[in-house]
């Protein structure tokens, strides 16, 4: 026997609206329960996502003839606009790697600027993942802190995350100080060492929890006098200034393991707007200078050469 239509379209639109204003620390009885309210709150894409995963849900219902209509296909859950991103400037990254050269970390803040893998990727390296003498990297986990089970290895964002890249030559150098670093490290503590093969650890060979390498990161950006920015904000820097030198999107895509082209295009659609800004201003300055074009005709309305077709 088939339900009805279980909740109504208005249950689904209270559902939608207290995700996007419910703190979920409240939720779920954790710094609100302390009576610390941090009010964290999912983003629209997030509350897009569920959405997505109801109505697939409710569909399948329907079409085991278990309910008689998708109650949520006709609750709109607006579009998310993508964040707001505030890449590094090339004068900025140059800054911000001048002052990260004496960092015990250096070959982080390198790789992290020149390949834009995520905060959890880098973390998640092993060095079982690295060929130096290739040149390239295997990204197959990330480490994440976890509610329950502390600092976690898992497996990348998505199938596409997972992926082998090519490492600029700079960053192989690095890595290659880097392992002599922590060869001394780990001769330095002894018996205290804890051997896990991640390549970058702290003093005593242990995993580095993502927040404290925040805390680095933003004592790196004072140091470097700069503005402060997220550290995922360094993976939005790669993608842009890569965009600025001409490399394809579809590279970049590659490059930061995005599961589809769109997801970079979207991402990025302020920078290609720029970019698409600067070339007409080009063309529009050429056009503007007659004067200093030598022309055959004043009509203007001679054909162009029949090996140089019009696009």
């Amino acid at each position: 026997m088939r339900s009805s239509a279980g909740s109504p379209p208005k249950d689904v639109r209270a559902f939608l609206a207290q995700l996007r204003t419910q703190c979920q620390c409240c939720a779920r009885g954790l710094c609100c329960a302390a009576g610390a309210c941090c009010g964290k709150r999912l983003s629209p894409l997030t509350v897009s996502h569920v959405h997505s995963v109801l109505k697939s849900a409710l569909q399948h219902a329907v079409r085991k003839d278990e309910l008689l209509r998708n109650v949520a296909r006709n609750v709109p859950a607006g579009t998310p606009r993508p964040k707001l991103t505030e890449p590094l400037t090339a004068v900025e990254a140059r800054q911000l790697l001048q002052a990260a050269e004496d960092h015990r970390l250096h070959a982080l803040f390198d790789l992290a600027l020149h390949t834009g893998l995520r905060k959890g990727e880098l973390l998640g390296l092993r060095w079982e993942d690295l060929d130096l003498d290739a040149g390239t990297a295997a990204i197959r986990r990330t480490l994440q802190r976890t509610s329950t089970g502390g600092l976690t290895t898992l497996p990348t964002k998505t199938r596409t995350s997972e992926r082998r890249i090519a490492l600029p030559t700079r960053c192989v150098q690095s890595l290659k100080l880097h392992h002599e670093q922590q060869d001394h490290e780990r001769e330095s503590a002894g018996t205290t060492w804890q051997q896990d093969g991640h390549v970058f650890t702290t003093a005593q060979g242990r995993p580095i929890d993502p927040t404290n390498l925040t805390r680095a990161f933003t004592t790196l950006l004072r140091k470097a006098d700069l503005r402060r920015i997220r550290f995922h904000d360094l993976r939005h820097s790669t993608a842009t200034l890569l965009l600025e030198q001409g490399v394809e999107l579809v590279v970049i895509k590659e490059l930061l393991g995005h599961a589809h082209i769109g997801v970079t295009a979207t991402v990025y659609a302020h920078v290609r707007l720029r970019l698409q800004r600067d070339a007409i201003d080009t063309l529009s300055t050429a056009l503007g200078s007659p004067t200093n074009t030598e022309t055959t005709r004043s009509d203007g309305d001679e054909p162009p050469p029949r090996n140089a077709p019009v696009r």
